[in-house]
């Protein structure tokens, strides 16, 4: 189902998605990868499945992070055609 996600040379330590991906399948082949699954159990579910609280909280930055950039103007319309130029403006946004 998300093997073409999982795509990688070197998988990660751990995997953070959001309740909806809570489903055992997808649990599974993130644990067979070779990652820790860090995803919340629905409120819905009849064993709630423990995770890590303090990883998962991290989502959020990245979450917030993209939702400013996609904020910025300039990037979101992308009036760097050029790819490097492109790639420098993303790059002093971050630093921003």
């Amino acid at each position: 189902m998300i093997d073409c996600f999982l795509n990688w040379s070197k998988p990660p330590l751990a995997i953070v998605a959001d309740k909806a991906y809570g489903s055992a399948r997808i649990r599974q082949e993130i644990v067979d990868e070779g990652a820790l699954p860090v995803i919340p159990a629905k409120v819905n579910t009849q064993k709630p499945i423990p995770h890590d609280a303090g990883l998962y909280a991290k989502r959020n930055l990245v979450e917030r992070f993209f939702c400013r950039m996609k904020d910025m103007r300039r990037l979101t319309t992308r009036y760097e055609k050029c790819a490097e130029n492109f790639l420098n403006m993303v790059r002093i946004f971050a630093i921003r």
